[in-house]
């Protein structure tokens, strides 16, 4: 095939591909009077910043669960739908909550909509991710219908270039503002009226604020052309619709500390352009200056300050009548108003300095502190870590079972405070927390334990550093599959060189955690090939069958049929106490426990069910751990660590690794790894049931 004619199979196939329809309907053009005609079908088209944060949040859906008796809603925005989960945000429901009510307000006008909004947390606790997660959702929301927003630019209807705008055809809305603004403040209360006859709204329609100054030299100077006639003014007038975009620089504006000593107020509200000074004639001409400062660009939008509470004293300045009046001060220019919401972040640090310092009263007042603390749930924390550290994201190595789950174990048990209650252990509190039942404790419990810590959440260690070590402990071993310990030896040995910890008490506290979390480990792995020893369906079916009929006879008073011998005998106290003492059912509680088990039994008679042993879960667990004791010896685990295994017991500890993948997540390395383990446990003589 000729070389001209492959380019124009590229032409054709990639101008198939190419989304043209989309791309007319992002750049709608239209008058204003086109313009007017949208905003009265959908007035949701003229809705301030606030206003559209909030709906784009809500757009994409809500759930509710119950937590220690309280209604939680779960919003599946910072879930990251838009990213896959890129940036989703683990844990942290009820400070999500909090900030949403904080749009919520501020959409309806009640008052937060004059506040900065301060993400406050300790280093690595999601605030810069929350942020970018907003940023990320309202661009995207722009480009749907839903989220439709439009501005408009100047023209000069000839062709030619009118001297006014420069000799130029067009002249843009210095900061993308709202066509509405450019109704007379005379004509608005009558214009909304028409606008919002016979529509019902989730917001009352306002216009409110002036033209940038440069729309107004501009309105001024052709309401003079036309003798006051704005309806011929508005014939140099196109709307047009706009998508946000951070890049582009259109409604999303960052804005981050630099050197004291370069720090430029200009960066936030714009500067002079002198090139055009000779043009205009003066500095103090609007149209010879450039509204490209940070507060410029994010009008209509969102925009983040990146550690607000670094900037200097100028700056707060600046944000104070940003947020107050929604007003900023650009150089030899009037008040000029915007649209935006506000967003900063801060660390404890950083914020202390504010707590301490009188003259930032005003800021403290502006100020609506929204606590983004570290995780303290595992199954969250686990999350953080699965998002980077998966089966699809790692190639060439596996990673055993619990490894992410005990690294995160250890960064949570560093940001709880230790329990009041001397009957409970730090682990304990942990799986307290994680939604575990202890005996003993109830929601109400739970809910006090954290109302008792205050500060937990704000200091302890960052999810940073767990990842930068599982990537350690990835990196640096040949081995094919990383275990719990490779990374906890990673943990611990980087506690040495840990910047953020202040003392050497603090070290030795956290490698005492560590040496807390090897014991969960240890017991969590001898559970699990406790339950794959013991788990043949068909004999723990038959051990339960025989301890049913024993309760059975028990809690009836009758006896029971010896299958063997064909005698009838007393029940079998003994079988029926050594499955009951698995889990820990006192001498004095007996009766009452098979008691309740017959009446569960009937409750499910008369729901047409059939009893089976999986239904309950502590028998479950009891006839588990009958099995396996009745099981071990059979099975020599010791003789692994000896190296001395015949045939028989071979094929017996192949079934064991065999389960252990089909049902516990293990891989061949792993399961021989986890069972050499555990029989190196049993060769020491530590298992708490041998």
């Amino acid at each position: 095939m000729a070389k001209l004619s492959q380019n124009q199979d590229w032409a054709g196939f990639l101008g198939s591909i190419q989304p043209k329809e989309e791309f007319n309907h992002l750049h709608w053009e239209g008058s204003l009077f086109d313009y007017l005609e949208l905003v009265k079908k959908n007035p949701n088209i003229a809705r301030n910043a606030f206003q559209r944060m909030y709906d784009m949040i809500l757009s994409w859906g809500t759930e509710s669960y119950t937590e220690y008796k309280k209604e939680i809603i779960r919003y599946k925005f910072f879930d990251d739908p838009i990213d896959g989960g890129k940036d989703a945000v683990f844990g942290l429901d009820v400070q999500i909550m909090k900030l949403v009510n904080f749009f919520k307000s501020a959409a309806y006008g009640y008052g937060t909509e004059k506040r900065v909004l301060l993400l406050h947390g300790p280093v690595g606790s999601a605030k810069s991710t929350i942020a970018r997660l907003l940023k990320k959702g309202i661009e995207h929301y722009s480009k749907t219908d839903a989220g439709a927003l439009y501005t408009f630019k100047w023209v000069d209807p000839t062709g030619k270039g009118d001297p006014l705008l420069g000799n130029l055809v067009e002249m843009q809305s210095a900061m993308h503002e709202d066509p509405l603004k450019l109704v007379p403040e005379e004509m608005r209360a009558k214009v909304i009226a028409e606008l919002t006859a016979g529509t019902k709204t989730n917001y009352k329609l306002n216009i409110k604020g002036d033209l940038d100054p440069a729309s107004r030299l501009v309105m001024r100077e052709l309401l003079r052309r036309y003798s006051g006639d704005w309806v011929k003014v508005m014939s140099h007038i196109r709307c047009e619709r706009i998508s946000l975009s951070e890049k582009d620089r259109v409604g999303i504006g960052t804005f981050q500390p630099k050197d004291e000593k370069n720090q430029d107020s200009t960066e936030l509200t714009g500067d002079i352009n002198y090139r055009k000074i000779a043009e205009y004639g003066s500095d103090s001409d609007p149209r010879a200056f450039n509204f490209d400062g940070e507060f410029c660009v994010a009008n209509r939008g969102v925009i983040e300050f990146i550690e607000v509470l670094k900037l200097d004293v100028a700056f707060l300045y600046d944000l104070l009548s940003a947020s107050q009046e929604h007003k900023i001060k650009p150089k030899k220019f009037a008040q000029t108003d915007i649209d935006e919401v506000i967003i900063g972040h801060t660390n404890e640090p950083e914020f202390r300095k504010l707590q301490n310092n009188e003259f930032m009263e005003a800021l403290r007042d502006r100020t609506v502190k929204i606590d983004v603390p570290y995780i303290t749930k595992l199954k969250h924390e686990i999350k953080i870590y699965e998002k980077d550290f998966n089966a699809q994201r790692i190639q060439g190595k596996s990673i055993a079972p619990h490894t992410i789950e005990v690294a995160a174990m250890w960064a949570i048990l560093t940001r709880l405070e230790q329990p009041k209650k001397a009957n409970l252990s730090l682990m304990q509190k942990l799986k307290l927390y994680d939604g575990k039942t202890l005996s003993g404790f109830t929601e109400d419990n739970v809910k006090e334990l954290r109302k008792e810590a205050n500060r937990e959440g704000l200091e302890g260690i960052s999810p940073r550093y767990i990842q930068d070590k599982i990537s350690n402990a990835i990196v640096k071993s040949d081995i094919p599959c990383v275990n719990p310990f490779m990374v906890l030896n990673e943990l611990e040995s980087g506690l040495r060189s840990h910047a953020l910890i202040a003392s050497e008490e603090r070290r030795r506290e956290y490698r005492d955690l560590i040496a807390l979390v090897k014991q969960e480990y240890e017991d969590i792995v001898k559970n699990e090939v406790q339950r794959a020893i013991s788990a043949d369906e068909d004999a723990i079916s038959k051990l339960c069958a025989n301890y049913i009929d024993n309760v059975k006879a028990f809690t009836q008073r009758e006896r029971v049929r010896n299958k063997y011998t064909g005698m009838d005998e007393e029940p079998d106290e003994r079988l029926m106490r050594s499955i009951e003492e698995k889990i820990d059912v006192p001498e004095s509680r007996k009766d009452d426990f098979r008691r309740e088990i017959m009446n569960y039994i009937g409750a499910l008679a008369i729901e047409g069910k059939t009893f089976d042993f999986k239904t309950n879960e502590r028998l479950h667990k009891a006839l588990e751990l009958k099995l396996f004791e009745d099981q071990k010896d059979t099975i020599k685990l010791t003789s692994l660590v000896s190296n001395v295994v015949d045939r028989a017991m071979q094929e017996k500890i192949d079934v064991v690794k065999a389960r252990l993948i089909k049902y516990f997540g293990y891989d061949e390395i792993s399961a021989t790894d986890v069972l050499n383990y555990v029989a190196s446990i049993f060769a020491r003589g530590d298992a708490k049931r041998s």
